[in-house]
């Protein structure tokens, strides 16, 4: 089944070679040729369609709500825009537009080039305080975006003294006291703040957790190998405690004015409290924000809204594995001793860091593999995509099969000359099972791949549980964006599905 899909593909990418753009929101800019270590993934048995929400954006690739909002989904334009889905349909007028801070000059002041397919920078990730409907609390419309920006002064400046290029920013905002659907720029106020020296490797998730903290996970600086001008040459960022970087963040960002009491402590610059239960709180060296480490590129992260509130991370692997985490306090996830199960070989100053073959769960001792149950591990090689894009465990009502699982999806199955064919998965968190969802987007069910170039940039989730799917064929200066809606599969009259079972035979049409 591999091999045929892979001569379907060939053909494809070679059609499309002159149209296609190249995409890489989540994948490090340089891959060696890819290690077939992994058996390939089966095709599910749960058919979906994908209802087209908004089309004519850039680049989207997350979607979120606001807390028991059940009518807007605020979605992120990479190049800079805040965009409000209210009940089906795209308002016309941005609720923040953040172009100029994060696009390159001279469209604005940032560091994100908007004609590159390629550029992993821009507006990343959104999340609203639990407190935002509630006019008595401290966090009342309130949120917070992560983005890139021009290097300001940062928080954490990039590690082994290396040029800054450019930083991350978590930022605070309020919405309009006129108007709800407008994000009002003047309440801006920056919380954390991070120095980058390459430009891949940004993270792009920021969340609540049902703890009441905020959760941010980072990149380990960029570059392959964890390694290059801003990382520890012995271990990498992702192993070293002393770094931000390649980890998992806890923090409480409210303004630490507004909640005196708390038993917190301040951070350094002020902006924000650190929790004082985190695992490294007051070890001398290491940064007091980090709640987890050893992570490569952890892209997108949700936490499960049903059952134990789980934390399911999926994290980019480099050439070979890309792997889903169930995050947990203090748990070291490997990187780059690790890629999924199998131990990694780094090699200093090239891209060509290869896995080492023989599989090896459980070893070195002390490092957290992905999930695993008795149907196998969350993880899977390129020979099935290139670059994991974490989605939402399915908490809705629409697709009953769903529930309980975790949908995701790829960037892309072909890697080269051009990256397109983005793939949606589900996987069995406790059975550690991996399958395709099988979708139709008009041109018959049973693709495991979309259509038109299309390649998976994020997801989103509104508050009903449903799950909707971010793809674009376009820069993030172009039209090419698309918000699917995940809907049932349901066969119409005169479709290519109700012809399918026609000629089977299982279903006759009477003429009159």
């Amino acid at each position: 089944m591999r091999k045929g899909r892979q001569m379907l593909l060939k053909a494809a990418c070679a059609a499309a070679a002159s149209t296609a753009v190249v995409f890489g929101v989540a994948v490090s800019t340089a891959r060696a040729q890819s290690q077939d270590v992994l058996p390939p993934i089966p095709t599910g048995s749960i058919k979906v369609s994908l209802q087209p929400i908004a089309t004519g954006l850039g680049a989207p690739l997350y979607g979120f709500h606001a807390p028991g909002d059940t009518h807007r989904l605020f979605v992120l334009d990479q190049a800079g825009l805040v965009r409000v889905i209210q009940d089906g349909t795209m308002l016309a007028t941005p609720a923040l537009d953040l172009s100029t801070m994060v696009q390159r000059a001279p469209v604005g002041t940032g560091p994100m080039n908007p004609a590159s397919a390629n550029d992993e920078r821009g507006l990343l990730g959104i999340a609203f305080n639990p407190g935002f409907n509630d006019p008595n609390s401290v966090g009342f419309h309130t949120l917070y975006t992560y983005a890139s920006e021009a290097i300001n002064n940062p928080t954490y400046v990039a590690p082994q003294g290396a040029v800054q290029n450019y930083q991350n920013v978590v930022t605070e905002w309020k919405v309009s006291a006129s108007n709800p659907n407008v994000i009002d720029p003047s309440t801006k106020r920056e919380i954390i703040s991070f120095g980058k020296n390459a430009g891949n490797h940004n993270g792009g998730t920021v969340q609540y957790g049902p703890d009441g903290y905020l959760y941010l996970a980072l990149g380990d600086g960029g570059d392959a190998n964890d390694f290059g001008a801003s990382h520890n040459p012995a271990t990498g960022n992702a192993q070293d405690l002393s770094v931000a970087l390649g980890k998992m963040l806890r923090i409480d960002p409210t303004n630490p004015s507004l909640n005196p009491g708390s038993p917190n402590p301040v951070s350094a610059n002020g902006q924000y409290r650190i929790p004082a239960d985190n695992p490294f709180v007051g070890v001398a060296g290491d940064a007091p924000e980090i709640y987890a480490y050893g992570l490569r590129n952890p892209y997108r992260f949700a936490f499960d809204t049903g059952g134990t509130h789980d934390l399911i991370q999926a994290d980019v692997g480099q050439n070979t594995v890309e792997e889903i985490d169930k995050i947990v306090k203090g748990g070291n996830y490997g990187w780059p001793l690790k890629e999924g199960t199998f131990k990694f070989i780094r090699q200093p100053n090239t891209p060509a860091g290869t896995v080492d073959p023989n599989n090896s769960p459980g070893s070195p001792a002390g490092l957290i593999d992905p999930i695993s149950g008795p149907g196998g591990t969350l993880e899977y090689d390129h020979q099935d995509g290139i670059s994991i894009t974490g989605g939402f465990v399915y908490r809705g009502t629409a697709i009953p099969e769903l529930i309980g699982k975790y949908v995701f999806g790829d960037l892309a199955l072909v890697g080269s000359p051009v990256r397109v064919n983005g793939r949606l998965f589900y996987a069995d968190l406790q059975d550690g099972s991996i399958h395709t969802l099988q979708i139709d987007v008009g041109s018959g069910p049973g693709n495991d791949v979309l259509p038109n170039s299309l390649t998976v940039h994020g997801f989103g989730e509104d508050a009903n549980g449903e799950i909707y799917a971010m793809v674009t064929n376009t820069p993030p200066n172009g039209t090419g964006g698309i918000v699917y809606k995940i809907i049932p599969f349901v066969p119409e009259p005169g479709s290519f599905a109700l012809l399918a079972l026609v000629g089977a035979g299982l279903i006759s049409i009477r003429r009159r």
